[in-house]
């Protein structure tokens, strides 16, 4: 398969609530969309970098700059076999997983809809409905919170996660277990804690979360090691996966029992799949997070959680939740009984809403063979 161009796209996406995290609160969302031209056929991706280098050291404008300058120079006019083909070409470029991600995911999209082939499928998935759980921000008081936790359960949604930092975090969790005692429970810190926190991260203990999610630094895996030999509860390494090498020493050095894959983090569906069998074989269950992703990312998300190690219900919920009107048609339902159903339609299953991209769209730009001089 070959890219003749390469577009990027900035979109500006309004929440219907505002999300916040131990790290800041958003209330839109700047969405970098990378489409990849191929010999007639469209593949779709989203860069799951944010609007600022919070989550990571990545962001909007340095995976826009990179995309531009080096990863689709690295790409266009290449004649991969298959799509997993790009991530080798791409090597040169130090980091930047989020950036190559996309990139790569949007030739995964291509690649599918040229074979006809469903791209859950193509990525080796194994099951054709996905277990959803839901992951609910700080809120601005605990009744708030409590009341968003009942409306998401009575949507159906198989598991709960609450973000969690210093001051938001013992309270809130015991009046989650005193009303629902028996519910799917985690919590997800964001790296908001230290060494010195271990003591109180003990006292977690007590709810029976099914996993307490990146506690300590975001690069960090040697300290999540020695807080996970304190615990009962299982850690989950989020930020801290960036790689398979990551995944493969977290897993040595028993820094955790669980891992959040997000293709969008870890450079793309190649290294995704790559980290997802070394922790089966190893028997540490994964799941998919989520970035706050549009249905573009969203659909990606669905079609990786396929894979048969994905064993916990992820965060991949509803367009409803997030977007007045997503961008893509179908938008992304999640049934009664709080799971995704895929279909056997090639590509994601998802068509691009190409009016209302054309509408949310704050700059553009193409990068193709001419402009480079190919």
């Amino acid at each position: 398969m070959k890219a003749e161009a390469i577009t990027l796209r900035e979109l500006r996406m309004p929440l219907k609530h505002f999300f916040e995290t131990s790290f800041g609160r958003s209330e839109s969302r700047r969405v970098l969309l990378v489409t990849a031209h191929c010999q007639g056929v469209d593949g779709w991706a989203e860069c799951v970098a944010g609007d600022g280098p919070f989550y990571s050291s990545e962001w909007i404008e340095s995976a826009w700059c990179t995309i531009r300058a080096y990863l689709a120079p690295a790409v266009l006019a290449k004649d991969f076999p298959r799509a997993a083909y790009s991530g080798a070409a791409m090597a040169r470029v130090r980091g930047h997983y989020m950036a190559k991600a996309a990139v790569e995911n949007s030739l995964w999209d291509a690649e599918a809809k040229q074979r006809r082939q469903p791209l859950w499928r193509m990525l080796g998935g194994s099951r054709k409905q996905i277990a959803c759980g839901v992951s609910i921000g700080i809120q601005n008081s605990h009744a708030q919170l409590l009341d968003k936790i009942e409306t998401e359960l009575g949507a159906g949604y198989q598991r709960i996660k609450i973000k969690v930092k210093p001051g938001w975090d013992l309270e809130v969790l015991e009046k989650i277990r005193s009303r629902w005692p028996q519910i799917c429970l985690s919590c997800d810190a964001n790296a908001a804690y230290r060494p010195a926190d271990f003591s109180h991260l003990r006292d977690f203990d007590a709810f029976e979360l099914l996993m307490i999610e990146q506690p300590l630094w975001d690069d960090d895996i040697v300290c999540h090691a020695s807080l996970q030999r304190e615990l009962k509860t299982d850690l989950c390494l989020d930020e801290s996966i960036r790689q398979l090498r990551d995944a493969t020493q977290a897993i040595q050095l028993g820094a955790c029992r669980v891992i959040n894959l997000k293709v969008g983090r870890v450079g793309g569906f190649s290294e995704a799949i790559a980290i997802h069998d070394v922790c089966r074989q190893n028997r540490i269950p994964v799941w998919c997070g989520g970035m706050l992703e549009s249905g573009i990312g969203r659909a990606h998300n669905i079609a990786l959680s396929t894979l048969p190690n994905f064993c916990l219900p992820g965060d991949v919920s509803a367009s409803k939740r997030y977007w007045s009107e997503d961008i893509v048609d179908p938008e992304i339902v999640v049934t009664a009984g709080g799971t995704i159903e895929l279909t056997d339609t090639p590509g994601t299953g998802y068509d691009i809403k190409s009016d209302l991209i054309e509408e949310l769209t704050v700059r553009k730009e193409t990068i193709s063979q001419s402009t480079l001089g190919l």
